[in-house]
C-alpha cells in the first residue's frame, strides 16, 4: 500500500505537465494546424517562468503566490512564442511540420546563450519551494487526502482544473464548436459566418499558453522547482503529441493517456521499492525507456485507427470549396 500511494504522489506531478501540452496541441490541432513546436515552447514556459521566479525568490511572497504569477507569464510566454507558427502557418500559408521544427530548434540555443551570458552557466536557478507537505483539512481525509493531499505540488490541482474548463469549452461553448468545425470542414465554417483566420490563431495561442504552463510546471515538478538546464525538457513535447494521439484529440482520453505515461514514468524510477522489480536486477535505464518504448508500441498497432481532424495542416484558402 505504502508503494501504490508513494507511485500516485509521483506519478501525478508528472502527469500534469503531459496532460496540459497534449490539451495545448489538441486546440491547435482540432482548428487545422499541426503543433510539432510544442517542445520548444515548453521549453520557453519553462525558462520564462523560472526566469520570473529567479527575480521575485527575495520579495517575500507566499511561494504558491510566486508558482501562480509565474504559471501566468509562462503562460504569455507560450502564446507569444505560438504565434510565430500561427503567423507561418495561418497567414504565410507555410509547411507546418518544418516551421514548428525550425521552433523547436531555436529555443535551446538561445536559452543556453542567455544563461551563458547572464548567469555563466547551463540554466536559472531559483530558491523557492514549491513543494507541500500537506494541504489544511483535505490532506486528514482518510486515504484520499494521503494519496491526493500530501506531499504534492498546487499544479495537480491547477491542471485538474485546467482540464475541466477545458472540456467545457471544447464541448459546451459556441467557440469550442466553431474551432472544431475549422479543424474539420473550414470551408463549410467559412459559409455559416465563422472566421476560420481567426479561430485558427485562437486554436494556436490557447495552444501555446497551455504549452508554457505545461513546460513550467514541469520545471517545478519533475525538475523540483529548483533549476532550468538548458538541456530541455526530456521529449516531454513529443511524447505530448504522442498523448495527444493516443487520447484521440479528445479531453478525456488524454487526460488518462498522460496518467497511464506518467503512471510508466514514476515505476521507472521506483524500482528500488518494488520488490518483484528489484529482484530481476535489469538496469534501471531500461525502465526509464518504458515510457518511449511504450508510446512507439501503442502508436504502431493505434495509429490506423486514429482518427486526426480533416483539415489538418492544410492551410486555409477561401478560394477552394
Amino acid at each position: 500500500m505504502d508503494v501504490l500511494v508513494y507511485i500516485i504522489q509521483n506519478a501525478l506531478p508528472v502527469m500534469i505537465p503531459l496532460l496540459l501540452v497534449a490539451l495545448g496541441g489538441m486546440f491547435s490541432e482540432r482548428s487545422g494546424v499541426i503543433n510539432i513546436a510544442l517542445e520548444g515552447i515548453m521549453l520557453v514556459g519553462a525558462f520564462i517562468g523560472t526566469l520570473f521566479v529567479f527575480l521575485v525568490q527575495g520579495s517575500g511572497l507566499n511561494p504558491q503566490v510566486i508558482l501562480l504569477i509565474a504559471m501566468v507569464v509562462a503562460a504569455i510566454a507560450g502564446a507569444l512564442y505560438a504565434l510565430l507558427l500561427g503567423v507561418a502557418a495561418i497567414h504565410l500559408k507555410a509547411d507546418q511540420t518544418i516551421s514548428g521544427t525550425a521552433l523547436n530548434m531555436l529555443v535551446p540555443a538561445f536559452m543556453l546563450l542567455i544563461c551563458k551570458m547572464v548567469f555563466n552557466s547551463d540554466g536559472v536557478t531559483t530558491s523557492v519551494a514549491f513543494y507541500i507537505q500537506k494541504i489544511p483539512v483535505l490532506g486528514d481525509i482518510p486515504f484520499i487526502g494521503e494519496l491526493f493531499f500530501q506531499k504534492t505540488y498546487l499544479t495537480v490541482g491547477i491542471g485538474l482544473l485546467i482540464l475541466v474548463v477545458c472540456t467545457i469549452f471544447f464541448y459546451k461553448t459556441k467557440l469550442g464548436l466553431r474551432l472544431r468545425a475549422c479543424g474539420e470542414h473550414p470551408q463549410a465554417a467559412d459559409s455559416v459566418g465563422i472566421n476560420v483566420y481567426k479561430m485558427r490563431y485562437m486554436g494556436v495561442i490557447l495552444s501555446g499558453a497551455l504549452a508554457g504552463i505545461g513546460g513550467f510546471f514541469y520545471a517545478v515538478s519533475i525538475m523540483d522547482g529548483n533549476s532550468n538546464g538548458h538541456t530541455g525538457v526530456a521529449g516531454f513535447g513529443f511524447l505530448a503529441l504522442a498523448v495527444m494521439i493516443f487520447g484521440q484529440w479528445k479531453p478525456l482520453l488524454i487526460a488518462l493517456a498522460a496518467l497511464f505515461f506518467a503512471f510508466l514514468r514514476t515505476v521507472a524510477y521506483s524500482v528500488p521499492l518494488i520488490p518483484f522489480l528489484a529482484v530481476l536486477g535489469i538496469d534501471n535505464a531500461v525502465y526509464k525507456m518504458l515510457p518511449y518504448i511504450a508510446t512507439m508500441v501503442i502508436l504502431a498497432f493505434t495509429s490506423k485507427k486514429s482518427r486526426a481532424p480533416k483539415a489538418e495542416g492544410i492551410p486555409y484558402d477561401k478560394g477552394l470549396r
